[in-house]
Formats: C-alpha cells, structure tokens, sequence
C-alpha cells in the first residue's frame, strides 16, 4: 500500500509546497538527479499572462547527504477548455541556487520539433482492455516501480490536487493504485526508462483514503501528459479534466 500522507511541515503553503517539488522533480528527470524536498524558504507571485510563483526552498541529497537551496519559477495556466479541456502547469526554470538575478529563458516553445504532435492537442481518453492488449506503446508500471518512486507519487498529487479545484484538502491520504506509460520515445521497452521520457502520458488509477462521507473519498483515474521543450528546467504538465470540470 502506498500512501502519501499529510505533509505537517507545509501548513497553509501546500500549494506552494507542491509547486516547488515539481520543479525540483524536473531537475532531477534533467539531470539525473534524486534532491528530495526539505522545506521552503520564500516565495513571491506575479500575475501576468499566467499566476506565477519565484519559489526558493532547500533540498537535500540523500547520497552525499549534502544541503542546497533550490531555485523554481512555476507558472499555473489554469483551465485551458478551448485547447482541449485540460489543465496545463508549466515549470520554467529549475535550477541550484547560484548567481542573484541570473536570467532564465521563461519562453515555452509550442512547436518545438522535439514534440510529437502525439501529445499535443485535446487530452486523451481513458482506454479500455482491449485497446491495451493492442497498443505497443503502453506499458504497465511494474509492482516494485510503484514502490518509493517520488516521480509517480508527486503526480498522483498532481492529479487529485487538479479535481479538487486546488483545494488544500487535495494532499490528504492517497494511495496508488496502478499506472500505464505511454510514450513514443522507443529507446527502452523498460517501464522504468519510459518513467523518464521527455515526452509521456501517464494513465493513473488511485484511491483517496480520507473518511468514507467526504465528497472525494474513494477511487479515482487521471490522464496526465508531461512534455519537455528541451530547454534545461523547461517541463510541462497537462491533467484531463474530468466531466464535472468542463
């Protein structure tokens, strides 16, 4: 059983939180990296085309046990109904903390040839049995992947966080269920490899283990697409949203 359970040590920042590991998840897919979030230390926002947070926190690395400050710029774009009824996140710089005011290319680039028009326009669907057995480019996510895999747990909360409207009761206990990849990147017909790819759509099914009269409790499936534009700290998160939403 995997749950995610509250974390105390955000308070009333969960949003800002979760934000952040985002973009330190980023660096680490880049970079090959595994820093785990250790706690915030500032943040400011703007308003311009989208919300965006400046999110400064400390991350620590387990290998050498060794403590950084960390640097993300998050920008949320909301519901995006008429581009294909999704959610869209996009993280645009991550990096280690290091000069004051060093410029950051916070430019998404839409056309890059990098991304296959597979993964962009409308989100989609959830498949059926059938269309798994026949699709070689879906992979289930093998049981002992499912375990300690921040990546997949942190879009779980991505996920559940979207279908609560940013609710700060979307962090409550969550345990995963089951996840398909699907990827056109064919360089590795691991599961574990297809995790990493730039460019993925992730299928999650996962329960919410709060108290059975709660509007959310119980199970729920999400239709999650990632793509990268190649830039370093560049990542982009699109969640489906569900009828209710749209």
């Amino acid at each position: 059983m995997l749950l995610v359970p509250v974390p105390s040590t955000w308070s009333k920042n969960y949003v800002v939180g979760l934000y952040g590991r985002i973009g330190l998840q980023c660096y680490n897919l880049q970079k090959g990296k595994n820093l785990k979030f250790k706690h915030l230390e500032k943040h400011s926002t703007e308003l311009t085309g989208y919300f965006s947070y400046y999110i400064t926190l400390e991350a620590t690395d387990p290998a050498t046990g060794s403590v950084c400050s960390f640097q993300t710029q998050f920008s949320d774009a909301g519901s995006r109904i008429s581009l294909g009824t999704r959610i869209t996140w996009f993280t645009i710089a991550s990096r280690i903390k290091q000069i004051p005011n060093e410029p950051v290319d916070d430019e998404w680039e839409e056309d890059t040839p990098g991304i296959n028009e597979f993964y962009k326009g409308p989100m989609p669907k959830w498949f059926s049995d059938e269309a798994l057995e026949r699709d070689s480019k879906k992979y289930y996510v093998t049981e002992s992947e499912l375990h300690d895999n921040d990546w997949l747990q942190l879009l779980m909360e991505v996920a559940f966080f979207s279908k609560a409207d940013r609710c700060l009761d979307a962090y409550l206990p969550l345990e995963l269920n089951s996840v398909v990849v699907e990827t056109l990147e064919d360089y590795t017909t691991e599961p574990s490899e297809k995790l990493k790819a730039d460019n993925v759509i992730f299928y999650i099914s996962y329960k919410c283990c709060s108290d059975p009269s709660t509007p959310l409790a119980g199970d729920h499936r999400a239709v999650v697409r990632k793509t990268m534009d190649g830039k370093p700290g560049h990542i982009c998160l699109e969640v489906a949203l569900t009828k209710e939403q749209e």
